[in-house]
């Protein structure tokens, strides 16, 4: 479009230069040379205005040149206050809001498949990257602190107590002993530990190793042993009231009161804690579980078909879909958002200003110039056009009337 203005105002001086010439020879010259000189005043005056806008023409230093580059910050104030005024007022915004409904929308939106699972695409690749973010040595001292922080919180010795205490009342800790029961007569129905037993007590008998007897002395006591702790173990079994479940009830419920009332055991309890909290073992501890934690999380969100990414989709659908069934919800949301907007305008309006202006004052002149320039630089260029034209068609009416006037 430059090229097009500049091939004008050259046809015009050429023009004008034949017409000057030819002038002699015909009345009519002289109109064509009116027609071309003023042709060539309106395109050099506004090639000089639209240059002037952007920069100073040939590198003059005249004055209100270059103006925009000059009045950039107070570009950026007017528009500043032109957007606030004219699109962030209360009144104009609230009047949109009214007719807006926001909640619907979003519920149609959600409720679609496609929609969610994109969504749930995109949501899963923010997770991801924050995912890989916390998976850096440098976050590692600060979880494993922020772990001893929380377990040293809790009064682990009361807790104990009270945990005890629910066993009790709902006869946990009975079935707890059946368990160990019943290990113990598994355990003692084993041949490696019944030899082992065997071993022991032939060790002990050693008189009769002179006479060979010790193995076979061993054994039948082996077997009385086990058969002895058999019968205990099955009356125990078998006996709800047995003395031995009744001490064990006295002593679950005396540990219990006592990790909840004595100071001086609850204070070792928590001094072990705090022991076991400074280890090395637990920071490795903790840093392997955060570890397998980050990348299992990685996992279920950079898969596509993962069951994280597609219960996502699905949750994010029916949230749709119950939205777009429940009228009073919808009205709900969108009565709160038109009753926030207004506050979030008046408190934020000024900021937005601000940001704009300051925002505008960052750009370098010469780049906002060039950029303006770019986008509206071909409308420009037809002014360069027009003003050929019409200043040629002026001067033509000019010199048309003036020779008339004159007879």
């Amino acid at each position: 479009m430059k090229r097009v203005a500049l091939a004008l105002l050259l046809a015009a001086a050429a023009l004008y230069a034949l017409a000057t010439w030819m002038a002699p020879r015909h009345l009519a010259w002289g109109y064509v040379a009116a027609f071309a000189e003023a042709a060539m005043v309106g395109a050099i005056a506004d090639w000089f205005a639209v240059v002037a806008l952007f920069r100073r023409p040939l590198g003059l230093p005249i004055p209100h040149t270059a103006i925009i580059p000059a009045n950039k910050d107070r570009i950026g104030q007017r528009l500043a206050g032109f957007i606030v005024t004219h699109f962030l007022s209360t009144e104009q915004v609230t009047a949109r809001l009214a007719d807006f409904d926001a909640a619907g929308r979003l519920a149609a939106w959600l409720a679609d498949r496609g929609h969610a699972e994109r969504l749930a695409g995109r949501l899963s690749g923010v997770g991801g990257w924050v995912v890989q973010a916390l998976d850096d040595p440098r976050v590692h001292p600060f979880v494993t602190e922020l772990a001893r922080s929380g377990l040293r919180q809790i009064d682990v010795a009361r807790l104990s107590g009270q945990l005890i205490e629910a066993l009790m009342r709902e006869r946990r800790h009975q079935v707890l002993l059946d368990g160990v029961l019943a290990q113990l007569a598994r355990w003692l129905g084993e041949d490696a530990v019944q030899d082992a037993i065997s071993e022991a007590i032939a060790r002990e008998v050693r008189v009769l190793r002179r006479v060979g007897l010790d193995q076979v002395a061993a054994r039948l006591a082996t077997r009385k042993v086990v058969l002895m702790i058999a019968r205990s173990l099955l009356e125990l079994a078998e006996d709800p009231q047995h003395r031995l479940r009744l001490a064990f009830d006295e002593q679950v419920a005396d540990w219990a009161a006592r990790l909840q009332e004595d100071d001086a055991l609850r204070a070792r309890v928590l001094r072990l804690r705090d022991e076991l909290l400074q280890r090395p073992e637990l920071a490795a501890s903790v840093r392997g579980l955060w570890s397998e934690l980050l990348a299992w999380l990685q996992a279920g969100l950079s898969a596509q078909d993962s069951w994280l990414r597609q219960r996502s989709a699905a949750g994010l659908q029916a949230l749709g879909q119950r939205l777009a069934a429940d009228r009073a919800v919808r009205a709900w949301i969108n009565g709160e958002l038109r009753a926030a907007a207004p506050r979030l305008l008046e408190r934020h309006r000024d900021a937005i200003a601000a940001l704009i202006e300051a925002r505008v004052a960052g750009w370098d002149a010469g780049e906002l110039s060039a950029e303006l320039e770019r986008h509206i630089g071909n409308d420009l260029q037809y002014i360069r056009i027009n003003g050929t034209l019409v200043g040629g068609l002026v001067g033509l009416l000019i010199h048309t009337v003036t020779a008339w006037a004159g007879g």
